[in-house]
């Protein structure tokens, strides 16, 4: 069908002729009302984006000579987040001398991800980034 048959129908039916596949040989074009079809797609975009989660990060910062009674206060508070659905990114700061002694981050890493074990999964095991450590952990499913 020519150019102009097709727009002189799109004009008849009083709608817009819309190129849909511009690669196709010949060219394929479509009769419909634009507005409306640009208006249905925004929707559509705005639904999606509706439904979408975002993903919450929660920071919980220790250090390595934290008592036993603050790290249970944290223990809890990450507990909470977790339920929630948050993940927690533990960090434990070093400072001076402290940096010399990294195996007891560590161990206190892995006592935290034992307490925490049932409602969530170490997402990124413990890492030595200059003077801190980090930990992620991320709620289960």
């Amino acid at each position: 069908m020519s150019i102009k048959e097709a727009l002189r129908i799109a004009q008849e039916r009083d709608t817009d002729l819309v190129e849909v596949a511009p690669g196709a040989n010949p060219p394929v074009c479509r009769l419909m009302d634009y507005g409306k079809y640009l208006y249905e797609a925004q929707k559509r975009d705005r639904d999606a984006r509706k439904s979408q989660t975002k993903v919450e990060v929660k920071e919980i910062r220790l250090r390595p000579k934290t008592g036993e009674h603050d790290i249970g206060y944290k223990l809890k508070q990450a507990r909470t987040f977790l339920s929630r659905g948050a993940k927690v990114k533990v960090r434990l700061r070093f400072r001076g001398r402290e940096v010399t002694h990294p195996e007891v981050a560590l161990d206190l890493m892995t006592h935290i991800a034992k307490e925490l074990e049932d409602i969530s999964i170490v997402e990124q095991r413990p890492s030595k980034e200059g003077m801190t450590m980090l930990m992620v952990l991320a709620p289960n499913k």
